[in-house]
């Protein structure tokens, strides 16, 4: 925990508040003064660019940014500018052990963001004030396009940990900035025991949209759904952060807060955008970088690893950055009703590590360990983690509705997809713990870890 968390976390509760609207009013000058303005203008304009148009801006953008990043950049000092395939690889561990050599401004001038760290070490990269304008300008565009704007109530559900188990118990889940309208929700202590103080609080707030980890807004809303309750309010969008949506996340949210679920990727390392549309469809943002997707021989693939490279990194730049994600993009001739001539994405399926291994059915995705639960009534959340090839741990929350019946079916479902070669080792556990960063994780593999 940081100083200004210890610092905040230890005052009274109305000063709390106070400091995190004070906080807030510091961030969102320094994101939105400067170039913020210009830059939601040329997003704006950017959406009605003809092929020749978009292509030109691109290679601008591109020509750019490559020549700063390499008259800039010690780690790039020897690269040459042209082909993008020709630059090496930059890995995790090289941002993590070399920043020094990578980033071409101070910390003092620029701003420092850290990664949540769930697959390993966290991570620190430094942005220029004015990337941070030109990432919060595509950002906020993107939501404006389907109604939010700075000040409508929000409920925030992201990786602050400002609230205890002793909060809870006196009815508080949350912290609020009163001049934008943004209440701060912990992640944290999203379980069973905890509910009820957290649905109050989202029935008497009543934001109009929310945003955060989906992991979060579904647990609350899958125990809501086993307590046949609905939300009172009259949500409208739920803006998804930092990790993988999956089909029961939109499925049960939309159920229970009557809202629609607005995918969006990028990362706090700075990768490039890719951002849900109107119709409902994924679109490469090619403005704001280039994604490679590569098969583990690093060849152009249709579904693969990603290869980033961001034009809004010049602080720490990221060309051909291994973010540790996987997409699968959308057949070249695919047209999106919305109009964009956006690159189509088909299915972003987050990190490479978030599978287990079968010895009889190999990689098992993400999106076909969440659907063991499909058939089944009465699981809250549950996790597998994985040690060896032959042995899983799973940890299950229930709720009233799971019975001996319910437990078969589950079993027999993860089964189906992991094979019977393997060991399951079942706990059941009032809750399951939380990332340091927050997040929650279905799949842990952990093999040579």
């Amino acid at each position: 925990m940081s100083l200004k968390e210890i610092i905040v976390r230890n005052s009274p509760y109305f000063i709390q508040n106070l400091l995190v609207t004070l906080f807030n009013a510091y961030q969102y000058k320094i994101r939105h003064g400067g170039s913020y303005n210009s830059f939601r203008e040329y997003y704006k304009k950017a959406e009605n660019f003809s092929q020749e148009e978009l292509e030109q801006e691109i290679n601008i953008k591109k020509d750019n940014f490559f020549s700063y990043v390499v008259n800039n950049s010690e780690w790039y000092k020897e690269e040459k500018l042209g082909n993008l395939q020709h630059f090496k690889v930059l890995e995790k561990e090289n941002v993590i052990n070399h920043l020094d050599k990578i980033k071409t401004i101070n910390e003092s001038e620029g701003v420092v963001s850290l990664t949540g760290g769930t697959t390993g070490a966290s991570m620190k990269v430094v942005y220029t004030k004015k990337d941070m304008q030109e990432r919060f300008a595509i950002l906020d565009h993107f939501r404006a396009q389907h109604g939010y704007e700075l000040g409508k109530k929000t409920a925030w559900f992201s990786g602050k940990n400002l609230v205890t188990q002793k909060d809870i118990a006196k009815g508080i889940c949350s912290h609020y900035d009163f001049v934008n309208k943004i209440r701060f929700y912990s992640t944290f202590l999203i379980n069973e025991k905890n509910f009820d103080v957290y649905w109050k609080s989202l029935n008497e707030f009543q934001p109009e949209f929310l945003v955060g980890f989906p992991s979060s807004v579904f647990e609350i809303c899958q125990i809501a759904k086993a307590r046949n309750l609905k939300y009172t309010g009259k949500a409208k969008v739920f803006f998804p952060t930092a990790e993988t949506v999956l089909a029961e996340h939109r499925q049960v949210i939309s159920e229970v807060l009557g809202c629609k679920l607005v995918d969006q990727y990028a990362s706090s390392e700075g990768a490039p955008f890719i951002l849900e549309c109107s119709a409902g469809n994924l679109h490469i943002h090619p403005l704001t970088g280039i994604f490679e997707v590569v098969d583990e021989n690093l060849n152009p693939a249709q579904a693969g690893q990603m290869l980033v490279t961001s034009f809004t990194t010049h602080g720490t730049p990221l060309i051909r950055y291994r973010i540790g994600d996987s997409i699968t993009l959308a057949g070249a001739s695919k047209q999106c009703s919305c109009g964009s001539i956006f690159p189509l994405v088909e299915s972003i399926q987050g990190r490479t590590n978030d599978y287990i291994l079968s010895p009889t059915h190999g990689k098992v995705n993400l999106g076909n360990i969440s659907n063991s639960t499909k058939d089944t009534k009465g699981i809250v959340c549950f996790q597998l983690i994985q040690n060896s090839i032959d042995h899983i741990e799973v940890r299950i929350v229930t709720s009233k509705d799971f019975d001996k019946k319910q437990e078969l079916n589950f079993i027999s479902s993860l089964r189906e997809r992991v094979g019977n070669e393997i060991e399951l080792n079942i706990s059941y556990v009032e809750a399951i713990e939380k990332e340091r960063s927050g997040k929650f994780r279905i799949v842990k593999n952990l093999i040579g870890k």
